[in-house]
């Protein structure tokens, strides 16, 4: 009876000591979930905040560019007016069409556009499987060379290509702008050489060796089996061509005179030297420009509304193929030998 009278004091208070560690770590655990859930929510908070700054960041240019090219000439000169102007003029979309001649350069530049990339894409993937796959003298240094012909701008080199367009005879012509993607040079076409080997370099040789078996020679393997695997990278290839095409001026604009095969981009410049103009020389360009003298509506809202036309086409285009453009982002380019 004593025994059991003594220890009984001792369970009451080993079970209270129990109870409150019990609750003291059920109230630690509820704390340290508060603790996380609001680390959670924080870390959530500033995610969302650079991703909107980031994207406030690409979002700009178009969203200046689609707000200025509504407003009015009044708006434009008005202090009080930033974004959202006081009338919507749609007349300025209309202007800009008539002052391009949009149907007219627009076939210039959709016929360079297509010829360019089909050949940059046929030359390139060709040219990258023969890096990946075989050996043969120079190859590293040829190599290098289509790398360095990537890092050097076409400004530095513009020179030594117009004398050598001049002697061909090819100036005032398409010929400069398509026929060089046809032997993976042109715009860009060290890029798509790169891009091309570094995803056939994933390729298993061992689906070469079994067409071989098969009978198929080397064009039919490259053509049949090769390229096939090769769609992610000739969406990239594709859209990356057809944009830089598209908005390319610099190129058109040194080896292109005539008025009848200039594109829309050159087209844009001249309406931009007119709405930047002194009034002593905006007449004359007003005129080449096929506007009467005297009329104040060119301005930088027929200059915003003429860039969003251009840019139109490429970001219809771009949206389609967004998914498989950024599937071939990260299929390609990504590994090595």
């Amino acid at each position: 009876m004593s025994t059991s009278t003594k220890s009984s004091p001792l369970n009451a208070r080993h079970d209270a000591l129990l109870t409150n560690l019990k609750l003291r770590w059920r109230l630690a655990k509820r704390k340290y979930a508060n603790l996380s859930g609001l680390k959670h929510i924080c870390v959530r908070i500033v995610m969302y905040l650079l991703i909107i700054g980031l994207a406030f960041v690409f979002l700009y240019p178009f969203l200046y560019m689609i707000s200025t090219s509504l407003m009015s000439n009044s708006d434009l000169n008005s202090s009080s007016v930033h974004w959202l102007p006081t009338e919507l003029k749609f007349a300025n979309f209309a202007l800009a069409l008539d002052l391009m001649k949009i149907w007219k350069f627009a076939k210039n530049s959709l016929i360079v556009t297509v010829i360019a990339t089909f050949g940059h894409v046929l030359a390139c993937s060709f040219i990258g499987y023969g890096f990946a796959r075989y050996n043969f003298p120079l190859k590293n240094f040829l190599f290098g060379c289509v790398m360095l012909a990537f890092i050097v701008p076409t400004q530095t080199i513009i020179m030594p290509l117009y004398l050598t367009y001049y002697r061909y005879g090819w100036l005032d012509s398409f010929l400069p702008l398509t026929v060089p993607t046809f032997f993976g040079f042109g715009l860009r076409g060290a890029l798509y050489v790169f891009l091309f080997r570094q995803f056939f370099l994933t390729v298993p040789k061992s689906l070469e060796e079994a067409a071989r078996i098969d009978g198929c020679g080397f064009l039919m393997t490259f053509f049949r089996i090769v390229l096939p695997l090769a769609k992610a990278s000739i969406v990239v290839a594709i859209v990356l061509s057809v944009v830089w095409h598209w908005n390319d001026f610099y190129e058109p604009g040194m080896y292109i005179s005539s008025v009848n095969l200039s594109f829309l981009p050159p087209r844009l410049n001249q309406i931009i030297n007119a709405a930047s103009a002194l009034p002593e020389e905006q007449a004359d360009l007003m005129a080449q420009l096929g506007l009467p003298e005297g009329e104040d509506v060119l301005n930088n809202a027929v200059v915003m509304a003429g860039a969003l036309i251009i840019s139109a086409p490429v970001l219809v285009f771009f949206g389609f193929a967004q998914r498989q453009f950024m599937e071939g982002i990260e299929r390609s380019g990504i590994t090595g030998e």
